[in-house]
């Protein structure tokens, strides 16, 4: 059977990929992964010969005999295979953190200058999370040392709605104070016209919504849409609910569903990280960034 040749595929290899992060990886070591199949299916394909150098043989006074030897010295068996790890430029758009699964970008070569303005410009995220309440750790996640315990019968749904309700409006208060733009001027005004706006400051987690999917007591399942958000921000919500309804809560699971525009449909599991299903999945991350229009250069301070 002859194999495809690998320099067009590598040629094929820029842009972005929506991969899906298991719990419990980091994301440094999802990379890694990604580059070692990457180079290795490359590998295997029909790869440039080692290089050949001119030999002319024979005395000056006699008939010379000139032919092409290879150069071992270009050989992959000493000089490596043709395509290595360090030769692939991979970084991601957002981070997630170990304890968390879900939507991932990746930008391979020239794909990397796309995932840095998707990460500046940014684009809300989507998560599902989930709580239990009676028990509060001492990390706010279900690996952590149990720190107490509390009833939580007295908790129903509407409690947690009404909660839940609050913190979304005192978040989209802060939403407008923290964008630059004075809360008693036209701009501001102009700007709450146009809907939800990015904050000036990436530091700082703003909440745009969230709610309770899901109330089967003591488990709960809340989502959310932010934007700056952290492991520990996330975790630490689901806290606060729980001493906010007189009782203790701790995470259990954190899912990240959509960033920006991609949703787990487009994830593609490590399973399925071929060179063929990469190529695919850089297509149909292409044609998002494509129709969306403005998710790489972003022109204003609504959100995406």
């Amino acid at each position: 059977m002859l194999l495809p040749k690998a320099p067009p595929i590598w040629g094929a290899l820029n842009g972005l990929i929506c991969v899906y992060k298991p719990a419990e990886m980091s994301v440094r070591k999802l990379r890694n992964i990604l580059i070692s199949k990457i180079s290795k299916e490359m590998n295997e394909l029909e790869v440039r010969p080692p290089a050949g150098y001119v030999a002319i043989e024979g005395k000056p006074t006699e008939k010379l005999t000139v032919s092409v030897r290879p150069n071992f010295a270009d050989h992959p068996l000493v000089v490596g295979p043709r395509y290595q790890e360090r030769d692939l430029a991979v970084s991601w758009s957002n981070h997630l953190g170990y304890y968390t699964s879900g939507v991932l970008l990746f930008g391979i070569k020239s794909g990397t200058r796309e995932a840095k303005f998707i990460r500046e410009n940014l684009p809300t995220r989507a998560y599902r999370v989930k709580g239990v309440l009676g028990l509060m750790t001492d990390n706010c996640f279900r690996t952590g040392k149990v720190m107490m315990k509390s009833t939580w019968k007295h908790v129903r749904r509407h409690n947690v709605d009404g909660f839940l309700s609050a913190m979304q409006a005192s978040h989209q208060r802060k939403m407008f104070e923290l964008c630059g733009v004075d809360m008693e001027s036209q701009a501001a005004y102009d700007l709450a016209k146009q809907g939800l706006i990015r904050p000036a400051n990436a530091k700082i987690p703003i909440i745009y919504g969230i709610k309770c999917v899901e109330f089967e007591g003591p488990h709960f399942t809340l989502e959310i849409q932010c934007v700056n958000e952290y492991e520990d921000y996330m975790t630490h919500i689901i806290n606060e609910i729980g001493l906010k309804l007189r009782s203790v809560a701790h995470c259990t699971d954190i899912q990240c569903i959509r960033h920006s525009r991609f949703t787990l449909k487009d994830a593609l599991l490590i399973k399925h990280w071929t060179l063929a299903g990469i190529l695919d999945n850089m297509k149909m991350c292409a044609d998002v960034i494509k129709e969306s229009g403005d998710l790489v250069h972003q022109k204003s301070a609504t959100l995406v």
